[in-house]
């Protein structure tokens, strides 16, 4: 009893205590001192092996192996002998790629990483070659062997089954070139003002006939006898200017002196404008002509760069900058091969490719899928081949497809593909029923020198046709210039992009390169060429290439291993399905069926499975 009234008394008590009180009387009054993991990085420490701290699916064990199944002999070879020992050609391969897969394309930044980055240290073998070392490499070294080491690697991707080669998407992306935005020559100004500037020369040479008192015909030129006209009449000149000083040092009147003076600075005028101006800037007009070749532009900076129209606009109004033309071919997104082009349009960037593509060591496609800045005659041409065996397959759209499966299009009375035509007479019928008839052949070329042939048909009358206005602007019969053989590849074409089977292959084209284009220029910031110049900028694109498809390698693996521990986890949950017997507190008990895993026995009952 005195033990219930207690518990009782209690009991009202605490109904009659606040509820802060309640909480503040739960609270236990033990003060616990708060513990940390050991820390002192002041203590000397030592790693043994920096290998154990890369993971294995780390893009730097891709690179090292990679690398090493290059044979010696192949980077050996470029490598003359003697002097002072050079760094590990594989190191170097191993570290540069390394440091631009990380997003790293200065060789400053790169020697940074062989005293910061664990992965990079590794590869080097803890050897730090400095910033000049790795740009010469880069620069000097990478430059001979860059196609050799690339096809290499291509090789071995075949070889490991991560591409075929079979199937070969083709596009092309401007990359900005390292060279002053403002640094630009024009081919029309600089051809403009050779063109003043010659008849500026010819105004002279005749100024200096009338000088010396000399026929004007004798020193008459052609525009290209220019510069050896000008150094005739400068040594004329001058044998004149040395006569009339030793005439002045001999003259003792004061007033035939001025005379003789006088008449030596009208010389000395031309002979000046000619050493200082006319022909310093008739040899740089000729250099520039020289550099310009089939282009339009080109920059003071990088003279191999040519100005184009960037997607990337900072200005956002259509500024030209200096860059490249950069073609690239991938499959499952990886890069097969690529070419750097000097000029802006793919179209006449698509059959130097495919050649320098047959020119190496690499397979050739079965088929070829690009875009429809790639569809032109002479580019169907080449891939139909001269003997009419295909040197490939292709899925390239013309640059009118979609437009053709408009209505619009089909109702447009303008356009000879929607009229009738008679096969049996060779002749149109067009949409008043007025014959079009065949009137003559004629040959063209156009700008890329591709010699076409024409058919000309011409109506019969169309004097009082109610649609004419609708049909042409010319003033007298519509006429049709039909290129046969265009139009032929055009249905070839055509045929295969509305293949089923075919139809899925191009609709994969997005997906391939230009998601390669995308992690390129913006997952990985490449959007400027470190180097100057067609050959450094080939050897830097090959770079970037290698490292995008070494880091498409590591990714792979990576998948791969984290699918293998998902089908793991998987498996063991499934098999966690049986009948178990538990010793538990001494006596043996046999569980029915349930799923559970081993962890969650053994940490809800301590026993052992038998």
């Amino acid at each position: 009893m005195r033990n219930l009234t207690t518990t009782t008394e209690q009991y009202t008590m605490q109904e009659a205590l606040p509820l802060g009180a309640l909480e503040e009387k739960a609270v236990s009054k033990r003060t616990l001192a708060p513990t940390f993991k050991d820390y002192d990085n002041k203590q000397a420490q030592m790693i043994l092996d920096l290998e154990m701290y890369i993971p294995s699916h780390h893009v730097a064990r891709v690179i090292d192996e990679m690398i090493e199944a290059i044979p010696d002999e192949q980077l050996f070879a470029h490598y003359t002998g003697g002097g002072r020992s050079s760094y590990h050609p594989k190191m170097m391969l191993k570290v540069i790629l390394y440091g631009y897969s990380q997003k790293v394309y200065s060789c400053r930044g790169i020697e940074k990483l062989l005293h910061e980055n664990l992965p990079a240290m590794w590869l080097a073998a803890m050897q730090q070659p400095d910033f000049r070392t790795l740009n010469d490499f880069r620069g000097v070294r990478m430059k001979a062997f860059m196609d050799e080491l690339f096809e290499t690697m291509i090789q071995k991707l075949i070889a490991d089954n991560y591409i075929t080669m079979e199937q070969y998407f083709l596009d092309g992306t401007k990359i900005e070139a390292n060279a002053n935005k403002y640094s630009f020559v024009w081919k029309k100004s600089t051809l403009r003002s050779e063109e003043k500037l010659k008849e500026k020369v010819q105004a002279t040479l005749a100024h200096i006939h009338t000088l010396i008192e000399q026929e004007a015909g004798e020193y008459a030129a052609e525009p290209n006898e220019l510069p050896a006209k000008l150094e005739a009449a400068a040594v004329v000149l001058e044998e004149k200017v040395e006569g009339l000083t030793e005439q002045i040092a001999e003259a003792n009147d004061s007033q035939e002196r001025k005379v003789l003076r006088k008449k030596r600075s009208a010389l000395k005028q031309p002979l000046k404008q000619i050493r200082e101006d006319f022909l310093p800037r008739l040899t740089k007009y000729e250099q520039q002509k020289a550099c310009f070749g089939d282009r339009n532009s080109y920059s003071k900076t990088d003279p191999d760069a040519t100005f184009m129209r960037m997607k990337e606009d900072h200005m956002k109004n259509g500024q030209l900058k200096p860059g490249y033309n950069v073609q690239m071919a991938t499959e499952n997104q990886f890069v097969l091969f690529y070419s750097i082009h000097q000029r802006p349009t793919d179209t006449r960037c698509f059959i130097p490719h495919m050649e320098r593509l047959a020119a190496s060591g690499l397979p050739m496609p079965k088929t070829v899928i690009a875009d429809a800045g790639y569809g032109s005659e002479e580019n169907y041409l080449y891939a139909v081949g001269e003997e009419k065996e295909p040197r490939f397959d292709f899925l390239i759209p013309y640059g009118s497809y979609m437009k053709e499966k408009t209505r619009r299009y089909k109702k447009d009375i303008r356009h000879a593909s929607n009229w009738t035509y008679e096969e049996r007479n060779d002749r149109f019928i067009c949409p008043n029923g007025r014959y079009v008839l065949f009137k003559k052949y004629q040959t063209k070329k156009n700008t890329s020198g591709l010699e076409q042939s024409f058919k000309i048909y011409e109506c019969e009358d169309c004097s009082d046709c109610p649609f004419k206005t609708s049909c042409t602007k010319a003033k007298g019969n519509r006429q049709i210039h039909w290129n046969t053989i265009w139009e032929e590849l055009k249905i070839k074409a055509k045929k295969a992009l509305e293949d089923d089977e075919k139809s899925a292959i191009y609709a994969r084209r997005k997906v391939e390169v230009e998601s390669v284009f995308g992690h390129i220029k913006g997952n990985r910031s490449f959007r400027r060429f470190s180097l100057r110049g067609l050959e450094k900028v080939h050897t830097e694109f090959g770079i970037v290439a290698l490292a995008h498809n070494l880091l498409k390698v590591a990714g792979i693996r990576h998948a791969t291993l984290l699918q293998k521990r998902q089908n793991q986890k998987s498996w063991t949950k499934k098999t966690s399905r049986f009948s178990v017997q538990l010793f538990i507190l001494g006596t043996y008990w046999t569980a029915p069926f349930f799923t559970v895993t081993t962890s969650d026995l053994h940490r809800r009952y301590p026993c052992q499975l038998i």
